[in-house]
Formats: structure tokens, sequence, C-alpha cells
């Protein structure tokens, strides 16, 4: 079996940050969703990997390289635009030949893995096998209409008026049977050729479409709320462990990660927390549910459930929780003038004390 993993798209919900680095690239506990993502897929023994990226590509791949580092063979496969899943599916046809395969979309976490799924999979091969969620609103995704004994009889991608609550999360276990059903669709409305069109062509011709109910945790993390709560759900499950050096005017609290070569100098931490390589936290206090990238620096300021990017500097300020702070970014006090400054760039949502 090979894996073709999704990872281009542009990322407008996560905007200012995807401007600047591809959304799979985004840390959850200080490691790129999209390695969290392949470290799943090598949990199932696949090895090849077929990785679709657009115009991101190459930051993509310096950072991912060419897998041998996570125990695979990755083929990068470029996307001139955004044309849908199934168009992913027919560009990669020379890479996945005839071989059965699992799609995955590379900015969804399903950190309990899919083992049990895949499983299945393979002992029946069924034409198609798609991975399904209870969620509250499915009218913004894929929905799946299945019978009792699981099998799919209908798909409607983000319909106006949901007859199911279960929605396709971005996992697919694939047998060859869908490259005709690739072939065979028109774009949809969007303009985009639809893995939901394709696989309920495989429907309507009476081959044998499955869905299975995920039970694990599923995030997908488009948006910055999303990545907050998915990386709160990472922590939970975190050892502490100090590699760095914690001076004796300092207190860790709870599960913390001190990683090589990061300082903490009259800081209180609290977890479960990461503080990465290289970091400085100084007179500082650090709440629960906090990871600081590598090389940050960060000085009299109070921060918690909130997420710091490599390089960024925070300094001088309180209480802030809930924040994304950006690579290399410098955040610090205004001048004692009485009024505010801010640089803003597009699409930011920036919330400051009345």
């Amino acid at each position: 079996m090979k894996a073709l993993v999704l990872s281009g798209g542009s990322g407008t919900r996560l905007r200012p940050f995807s401007y600047s680095m591809p959304k799979q690239l985004i840390p959850i506990i200080n490691k790129p969703v999209l390695e969290h993502v392949l470290e799943n897929v090598r949990a199932l023994g696949i090895v090849d990997v077929g990785v679709i990226v657009g115009d991101r590509g190459p930051q993509i791949a310096a950072v991912i390289g060419d897998g041998s580092r996570l125990g695979l063979d990755i083929t990068y496969i470029p996307q001139d635009a955004p044309r849908g899943l199934a168009h992913t599916v027919a560009i990669a046809r020379d890479f996945l030949g005839e071989d059965d395969f699992l799609m995955y979309l590379g900015d969804n976490m399903l950190p309990d893995g899919i083992e049990e799924i895949a499983a299945d999979f393979a002992a029946e091969r069924p034409a198609a096998q798609l991975l399904v969620h209870k969620v509250a609103d499915p009218r913004a995704f894929g929905v799946a209409e299945i019978g009792p004994d699981g099998a799919v009889e209908r798909l409607v991608e983000k319909p106006a008026v949901p007859r199911s609550d279960l929605a396709l999360i971005g996992v697919y276990f694939f047998t060859p049977a869908i490259h005709e059903a690739v072939a065979a669709i028109e774009p949809s409305t969007r303009g985009e050729l639809e893995i939901t069109d394709a696989v309920q062509w495989l429907v309507e011709r009476g081959a044998a479409v499955r869905a299975s109910r995920y039970e694990g945790y599923w995030k997908d993390t488009g948006r910055v709320e999303d990545v907050l709560e998915c990386n709160r759900r990472m922590l939970d499950g975190l050892e502490g462990r100090v590699d760095g050096d914690v001076d004796a005017a300092s207190t860790l609290t709870g599960a913390v990660i001190v990683e090589a070569g990061a300082r903490i100098v009259g800081s209180h931490v609290v977890g479960p927390a990461v503080i990465g390589a290289g970091t400085l936290v100084e007179n500082s206090h650090v709440g629960p549910h906090t990871t600081i990238g590598r090389d940050c620096v960060l000085s009299d300021t109070r921060l918690a459930y909130s997420i710091t990017l490599d390089g960024a500097t925070v300094r001088g300020v309180s209480g802030l929780h809930g924040s994304l702070i950006g690579r290399s970014a410098t955040v610090g006090p205004a001048e004692a003038t009485g009024r505010q400054r801010l640089v803003v760039g597009d699409h930011t949502h920036v919330e400051v004390a009345a």
C-alpha cells in the first residue's frame, strides 16, 4: 500500500500565518501538523508516500526532506492550483500505479491512530473505505449517508439540508477502482474535481464503498482556535523532562518539557507545557497548555494556553491567553503615553484592552 498526503491549498482560514508558511507546517507541541500526519502513515507500515504540494512545496520539502528521518520514502508531486481532491489522485496516477492507497489530508490530526480501520480495509478491500465522524454542523463538510451495515448509500458535498451528521474527515482508503471514477467525473460548480463525486460514482455502479466511524480524537487544524485546542489535547498526554537549564529561582509545576539549550531564569512554568530548544524564559510566568518554539525570548511576561513559533520575542506583556504568535514576531508593551499602536496585516484578528 502507498499513501497520498495532501499538502497544497492556500489555508485562508489561518491567515495571516498562511501568507508566509504552509498551514501544514503550523506546529502542534512544537512539531508540524504534517509531521504528525506522516508519523500516523508510518505507523501503518506504509513507506512509499506521495506528498501533493502547491507553490509552497520548497518550504515543505525543506522541513520534511526526503522522508528518511521519519522512515519514509517521499515523492513530492506538484499541483499547479487547488483543483479538488480527486484531481490530486489524477496527477498522482503514475506514482500510485495499481496499488491500494491511503489518501490523507495533511492538516488533519488523528493522534489516536487509524490502525484498526486500516486493518479492516486490508482484510475486506472494498473499492473505497471512508472515515467519518459525527459533527454538530455537517453543512461545512462532505456528508455520508450510510446503512446499518456501514455501506455508503449516498455522499453529498456541503449539503444545505444534511440528511446525516456523519462528516468525511479527510482520510480515505482506495483500491485502484478509484482511478476509473476520477476519470469519469466532471468538475463541480466550484470548478473542482470532488472526491465525493468520484466515490458517489462508485456507489451508483454498485461498487463496495464502506464508511468507518472514527471514535478517536479528530481535529481539522484549519483555524487558530482549532490549532490551540489540538495543542491542548496533545499536551494533556505529556510526560515532563528537563534537558535544558532551570535556575534555583525558578519552579516547574506539572508536566513540563525543557528542551536542550533552553534556559529558565527566575520564572514559573505550569504544565503541561513545552519550552523549545535555545529559548530563554526570564522573569516570566508560563501557564498550562502552552508551547514555546525554538530560539524564543520571553521576558517579564505572563501567558497561558498559547503557542509561540520559532524565534518569537515577547517582552513586558501580561495576560496573554489563547494567542498564536508567529515566527520571529516581536510583541512588547506600548510606550507610557496612554495610547496603543498596532501594525496589523491582512485578515488579522486583534483583541486589546478597552
